[in-house]
């Protein structure tokens, strides 16, 4: 193309040359738009050309050069708009990228792409609601199909069960509908049928191999699952594709923090962090991976940044506080009760500050205001949780029914013979990270982490139900063949080696909720080291009820519950050691405060482990910790936490009382 364009069908007809040109050939279309702007300097679809063209070339900051002029001359062009939010993300703007996009769909709501790349940078600050709404959109505007118009309509507006009913209908007619499939796949997910959800994304992918957007679904639904490394996996593979996505960056950092990756998943959120430098849940997700790697005065600094770019960031206050060690200014405890008195803060946000309150006033000897502070906390979380006693109650019955002396000696080495894991057991706060870290201190033992593999299998073996539908286990044990059971251990086995870091011959699997489940580890993996870790039971829930978990644990806020959780805890373990003399080895945290080389050196013993002095001071271990008492391990046994709970027993009734037998009897009666 030479000299000036002509008359107005000329100019048309270069201009989508040039733009056609965009795909195959950037340069060329760049070439194209300053020739035009030379005979028609400021001509806003030429700039747009050009700018898109500078991005396609990889040059993401010539984009923005040429964008935002043009968004300011063409305040109402979404489509400008749009483009200056994508060479935003490019050039590392994100947040700026995040107000063009707004801007953009506030002005063209069914805008292609706009609402996937809002969740996508949405995702990477850390606002999960703002993204599923935003993918909830997404899915709404891209539908073509006109039979799908109102289930991504209802979806969009929260209205599930409709949505359910007519996803249904439509796949009875047309199962192969893949834009339908992950449709219905994103209603499982947030209904949190996440087993549904994963199998509707897997029949996806097989249809449409190259459904990007199903695929991300589809690795955020792996991840919910504890199942990191396949998550990781698909992560990556669209990563090789599109490097700066920041929706997939977030998940990235988060997989490879479940995965023990800690050095890696720092500098993937340091990475984002250059882009989204006010973002302060990713400060914090930073602090977690800076705690969990032993940096400690790192990890305060970002928590220290959340708070400073967001005071209200309750999460990141009671972060501080869930160091142990961290000691609260008196200014810092009053900005808290500052941030409390608002009407306006959210629920989340306000149980975050009632359990830091209560460490902060805990530290200043101020009991009885911090019981308050924390009886509300626990109100508060209590109440979005569906937990409910009676189901462990029921469970620990059926447990104690199946596995008897009958039911267990034929079925002795029908499972894996495979002595690599060392589970310890018990209930949190009960003393089972110093134990732990006591043996991942040995020369032979590999610490790993809250392994959730185990509780997936019991899921499977339950028949991945809905809540309101009965489980099939642990009486499904009863119809499994010796090479099924034996196949189980070898699975827990794979699915935990990506955990395993080092050659030692013995890892450790410290989820505490695997003392339901002795029966089934004996079955799978006979030769399997079990520990269980045993506190005090005031010491050991009230412990608990202080701490507000990560996840799980539904059972930790609320006195009654903690109590009858208690007692089917230590109802079930006597079984065991009734039908299983000597199977599980205890170690009562009291012990191991009072006597601990002896404690450690029967513990070994039981492990078939060669003492080892490495393992009295396992403070001394730089291993990542990840646990409530990741800070506390990290320096010499105590004796003061011991009896701490006493400073509150004015207001421990309610859990006497729950406890009942489980404190009258045994080696923490009077």
């Amino acid at each position: 193309m030479s000299g000036a364009p002509g008359p107005v069908g000329t100019l048309e007809v270069a201009l989508d040359h040039a733009a056609r040109l965009l795909a195959s050939d950037p340069a060329l279309a760049a070439e194209q738009a300053e020739e035009i702007l030379r005979a028609v300097p400021r001509h806003p679809v030429a700039l747009l050309v050009l700018a898109r063209a500078r991005r396609a070339a990889g040059d993401p900051r010539a984009a923005v050069e040429i964008l935002e002029p043009l968004a300011a001359a063409q305040p109402l062009a979404a489509e400008v708009h749009y483009e200056l939010a994508l060479a935003l993300g490019d050039s590392g703007r994100g947040e700026a990228a995040v107000g063009s996009l707004r801007r953009a769909l506030r002005l063209r709501p069914d805008l292609d792409g706009g609402w996937r790349v809002l969740g996508d940078h949405l995702t990477a600050i850390g606002d999960t609601a703002g993204a599923d709404a935003a993918y909830a959109n997404h899915v709404r505007v891209s539908t073509r199909d006109p039979r799908l118009l109102a289930p991504a309509a209802a979806l969009a507006d929260g209205r599930l069960p409709e949505a359910e009913s007519l996803l249904r209908a439509h796949l009875r007619s047309h199962p192969s509908d893949v834009a339908a499939i992950r449709m219905f796949a994103e209603l499982a997910a947030r209904l949190g049928r996440l087993g549904d959800a994963e199998n509707l994304l897997a029949r996806c992918l097989e249809l449409a191999p190259g459904f990007t957007a199903a695929r991300h679904n589809y690795a955020v639904v792996l991840h919910r699952q504890g199942r990191s490394a396949e998550a990781l996996q698909e992560v990556e593979r669209l990563l090789a594709t599109d490097p700066r996505n920041p929706g997939l960056r977030s998940l990235q950092a988060a997989a490879l923090a479940r995965l023990g990756e800690y050095h890696r998943s720092i500098a993937v959120y340091e990475g984002i962090l250059a882009d989204y430098p006010g973002q302060a849940k990713i400060w914090m997700s930073l602090g977690h991976a800076f705690k969990t790697a032993g940096r400690q005065s790192d990890c305060i600094a970002a928590y220290g940044r959340a708070i400073e770019l967001s005071p209200s960031l309750g999460e990141a206050w009671w972060s501080l506080a869930n160091l142990k060690t961290y000691r609260f200014a008196q200014g810092e405890v009053e900005t808290m009760s500052a941030q409390l008195d608002r009407e306006d803060l959210p629920v989340e946000d306000r149980l975050h500050f009632h359990f830091a309150l209560g460490k902060a006033l805990e530290d200043a000897g101020e009991h009885a205001t911090a019981f308050e502070h924390y009886a509300a906390g626990n109100r508060l979380h209590r109440a979005t949780l569906p937990y409910r006693a009676e189901e462990t109650t029921a469970l620990v019955e059926r447990s104690r029914a199946l596995f008897t002396p009958q039911f267990l000696e034929p079925r002795r080495d029908s499972g894996c013979p495979a002595g690599d894991p060392i589970f310890v057991v018990g209930l949190p706060r009960s003393g089972s990270t110093l134990i732990e870290q006591v043996l991942a201190s040995h020369p032979a033992v590999e610490g790993t982490m809250e392994l959730p593999d185990l509780l997936a299998i019991v899921r499977d073996l339950g028949g991945g139900r809905r809540r309101s539908e009965p489980s099939r286990y642990p009486e499904v044990l009863a119809e499994l063949e010796p090479s099924a059971l034996r196949d189980l251990g070898e699975r827990y086995l794979e699915r935990t080696r990506i955990q395993r870091k080092t050659d030692r011959p013995f890892f450790i699997d410290k989820m505490p909720n695997n003392w339901a489940h002795v029966g089934l580890i004996q079955m799978i993996l006979p030769n399997a080291r079990i520990v269980d870790a045993r506190r005090h039971p005031l010491s050991c829930c009230f412990s608990a009820f202080k701490q507000h978990f990560a996840r799980g644990q539904g059972f930790t806020y609320d006195l009654d519950d903690l109590g009858r959780y208690y007692r089917d805890y230590v109802d079930l373990m006597a079984h065991f050691d009734a039908v299983l003399p000597g199977r599980v080895h205890r170690v009562h945290y009291e012990r191991m405060v009072e006597d601990t080389e002896g404690e450690v050196r029967r513990l070994l013993v039981y492990c078939g482990l060669d003492y080892d002095e490495r393992c009295l001071r396992f403070y001394e271990n730089e291993r990542a910790v990840r646990t409530a008492s990741s800070e506390q391990v990290r320096s010499p046994i105590y004796r003061h936490g011991v009896d701490h709970w006493r400073n509150y027993e004015p207001w421990l009734e309610p859990l006497r009382q729950a406890l009942g037998p489980a404190l009258v009897h045994g080696p923490y009666a009077g």
